[in-house]
C-alpha cells in the first residue's frame, strides 16, 4: 500500500485560500509582526498571490511597548521591499482604562489598527499566522477561565469580526490553523527567512506565555500530539455553539419587542435557554459577555421583581433596566451639569431669551433646542418677549397638550406615553416664570399655542 504523503505548509496554505474563492482573495493583506510565524505567512502569501494574480499588502502595528519596536518595524519594511510587497505600518497607544490588562489592550488596539489599514488600502481579506499550537493554547486558556462552548470553540479558520476589526466587510482568515509550530520552523529554516524575536514572548507573567513555556511542554511529553485532539474538541464546541446560536436567534425573535425584551415571554423559557438568549442578546449589541454568576443574579432580580419595579443592574458596558415588564439595555450616560439628581429644591435652571435663532445648544442639559417654523406654535413676537428658562423638572409641573385634553402633571403624561423613568430625568422643560411652555418628549402647552395666517414657532428638543 502506498504511504499517504503528508500535506506541506504551502499546500495547507493553498487549500485554505482556494476554499475561500477568488472574490475574497483578490485583495489580501498579511498581519506582519516580523516574528517567525508571520514571516512564514508573508512568504507563503507572496508566492500564492503571484501565482494567482492577487493583490497583496503587509500591515504592521507598532505598539511601542518594546525598545526594539522601531527595529522590528524597519525589519518588516525591508522584508516586504525585498519581495515587492506594499507595506504600511501604524502606531497605537494602549487604552487600559477598562482594567483588562496589557495583553487584552494590545490585542484590541492591534486589530483595530489592522482593520483601519485594510479599509484604507481596500483589502477584503486579512491573513493572520495563527497555527495549531496557538489553537491549543487558546482552548486551554479558555478552559482555565471556565469558559463555555463559545470560548472552548477556539479560533475559526475564517470569520467576520466587525466589533474587533472595526470593519464590516473584512474577512479575517487563519490559513495555517491546521499547521504545527514545528512545520513553520522547518519552512523558515528551509527558505532562509529572517525574522525577529519579541522578548516579551518569554515573560511568564503573561498567561499565554506561561502556558507556552511551562504547561504545553509537559503536555507534549505526557500526551504527544495533544494539539490535534484539542483542535478536534474545539471543532465539537464550534458545532455545539452553532446550535446554541440558532436556538438563541429563535428565542430572541420570539421575545423581542422593538428594542427591548418581553419579560413575560422570557419567563416561559427554561433557565438555560434564558441564559443562552441573554448572552446572544449581549453579543448582538457588541457588549462584553457577562459572567455566569452576574447573569444568574441579574436574571433572578429581573424575574422576581414586581411588575412596576424600576430595576437597574449595572454592567461594565451598559445599564440593564426593567420598565413595565420589559427589559432594556441602555448606555451609561455622563451626568449632565444641569441635573439635580431629583433634588427638587435646587437648580433654578438656565435663563435665556430667544432672539430668532433656528436653534440653541444647551450642553448642560444634553441637547439642542430647535425653533422650527410651523403652522401651529408660538407667535414669534410673543416668544421673543418672554424671559425663558430651561431646566429639568422639579415636580408638580403641569401641561395641557391639546384643547380637548385635561391639564395633567408631567409625571402623568410621561407614564401615559410609556417614557421610562431614566429617560424622563434627561428631558428638560422650557418655561416662563408662570407656566411650562414645552416639555421634551411630550410637546408644547396648547394654552400658549395658536394657528393662524402668520408664521408660528414650534419647539423641538434633540438630545446629543
Amino acid at each position: 500500500m502506498k504511504k499517504q504523503q503528508l500535506p506541506t505548509l504551502a499546500s495547507t496554505f493553498a487549500h485554505a485560500l482556494d476554499a475561500m474563492g477568488q472574490g475574497v482573495t483578490a485583495r489580501m493583506a498579511v498581519a506582519l509582526s516580523g516574528g517567525l510565524d508571520s514571516s512564514a505567512l508573508l512568504h507563503l502569501a507572496h508566492a500564492w498571490a503571484r501565482e494567482h494574480g492577487a493583490a497583496l499588502h503587509a500591515f504592521h502595528v507598532h505598539h511601542g511597548l518594546s525598545p526594539n519596536a522601531d527595529a522590528w518595524q524597519a525589519h518588516c519594511e525591508q522584508a516586504c521591499a525585498a519581495l515587492g510587497v506594499p507595506f504600511a505600518a501604524r502606531r497605537v497607544q494602549l487604552d487600559q482604562r477598562d482594567g483588562t490588562g496589557t495583553e487584552a489592550a494590545a490585542r484590541k488596539a492591534r486589530y483595530a489598527a489592522l482593520g483601519g489599514m485594510c479599509r484604507e488600502h481596500g483589502a477584503t481579506l486579512l491573513l493572520t499566522a495563527h497555527h495549531l499550537d496557538d489553537q491549543a493554547e487558546t482552548v486551554l486558556l479558555q478552559l482555565l477561565r471556565g469558559s463555555g462552548p463559545a470560548g472552548l470553540s477556539g479560533m475559526d479558520a475564517a470569520n467576520v469580526a466587525p466589533g474587533l476589526l472595526d470593519h464590516e466587510a473584512l474577512v479575517m482568515a487563519r490559513p495555517l490553523l491546521s499547521a504545527s509550530r514545528p512545520q513553520l520552523e522547518a519552512y523558515v529554516a528551509g527558505h532562509g527567512i529572517a525574522y525577529v524575536t519579541d522578548e516579551s514572548n518569554s515573560d511568564p507573567r503573561f498567561a499565554r506565555n506561561a502556558l507556552r513555556h511551562q504547561v504545553m511542554p509537559a503536555l507534549e511529553q505526557a500526551f504527544p500530539g495533544f494539539q490535534q485532539r484539542f483542535a478536534r474538541s474545539a471543532a465539537h464546541a464550534q458545532s455545539a455553539q452553532r446550535l446554541l446560536t440558532e436556538i438563541a436567534q429563535q428565542d430572541l425573535a420570539a421575545c423581542l419587542d422593538g428594542d427591548c425584551l418581553d419579560i413575560g415571554k422570557l419567563r416561559l423559557l427554561s433557565q438555560d435557554r434564558s441564559y443562552n438568549l441573554l448572552r446572544h442578546w449581549f453579543g448582538t449589541r457588541q457588549l462584553r459577555m457577562p459572567s455566569a454568576a452576574w447573569l444568574s443574579e441579574m436574571l433572578t432580580q429581573l424575574l422576581e421583581a414586581r411588575y412596576d419595579a424600576q430595576l437597574l443592574v449595572t454592567h461594565p458596558d451598559c445599564h440593564v433596566r426593567r420598565h413595565r415588564d420589559r427589559l432594556y439595555l441602555t448606555p451609561k450616560l455622563a451626568d449632565l451639569a444641569g441635573s439635580r439628581e431629583d433634588r427638587f429644591d435646587q437648580s433654578p435652571g438656565q435663563d435665556f431669551v430667544w432672539q430668532g435663532e433656528a436653534s440653541l445648544a444647551f450642553p448642560a442639559y444634553g441637547g439642542v433646542l430647535h425653533f422650527d417654523v410651523a403652522d401651529t406654535g408660538f407667535a414669534p413676537d410673543w416668544l421673543r418677549g418672554q424671559a425663558l428658562v430651561i431646566e429639568f423638572r422639579r415636580g408638580g409641573e403641569r401641561l395641557k397638550l391639546a384643547a380637548n385634553r385635561s391639564t395633567r402633571s408631567l409625571k402623568y403624561h410621561y407614564q401615559e406615553c410609556g417614557i421610562p423613568a431614566w429617560e424622563r430625568g434627561r428631558l428638560p422643560v422650557v418655561r416662563t416664570a408662570a407656566d411650562v411652555l414645552f416639555a421634551a418628549g411630550l410637546g408644547m402647552d396648547c394654552r400658549h399655542v395658536s394657528a393662524g395666517t402668520g408664521e408660528r414657532i414650534a419647539l423641538r428638543w434633540e438630545s446629543v
